[in-house]
């Protein structure tokens, strides 16, 4: 299993354009790659990067647009894009949430970001391959396990 080097805290990110920006202050909770097909088309590519986060822990500059879809798994998920060029920058940031998810992709440096596992592998695209010892679960995934190999991974 790969270690992940953490870069120095704070880290920042923003959408395409540069009009809404982030700054995340500590590190992840977990981060992972959902090959659902939501995340297929919201990167336009085989899966979404999302880099779970505390809530208390991300200072957003501007003021993203919304919109809700129903996920994968059937639940209602709030998504934020840039309103200018569109570019997707959060789910589940609303008031009162403990942790959301920034999409690795907006970060301005992601070098750093080795996955913990994968999510909604029942839908991935068959070019993508998975290794044997990486956790990847075909739907709903157990959070804790991801967050416990990720917590492995950068040695904490």
């Amino acid at each position: 299993m790969p270690l992940v080097k953490l870069p120095r805290f704070p880290v920042h990110g923003a959408c395409q354009c540069g009009h809404i920006r982030y700054r995340l202050n500590a590190a992840p909770v977990v981060f992972y790659l959902c090959h659902c097909t939501h995340c297929q088309k919201q990167s336009s590519s085989a899966f979404g990067e999302s880099v779970k986060v505390r809530a208390s822990d991300v200072e957003v500059f501007g003021e993203p647009a919304v919109f809700m879809v129903t996920a994968d798994s059937g639940k209602t998920k709030r998504c934020e894009f840039c309103p200018e060029c569109g570019t997707r920058l959060f789910h589940g940031r609303f008031v009162g949430a403990e942790t959301f998810n920034i999409k690795g992709g907006t970060l301005d440096d992601a070098s750093w970001l080795r996955p913990a596992g994968h999510i909604w592998t029942a839908s991935k695209q068959a070019f993508f391959v998975i290794s044997p010892d990486e956790l990847a679960y075909p739907a709903d995934p157990d959070y804790a396990k991801l967050s416990e190999r990720w917590r492995e991974m950068i040695g904490t």
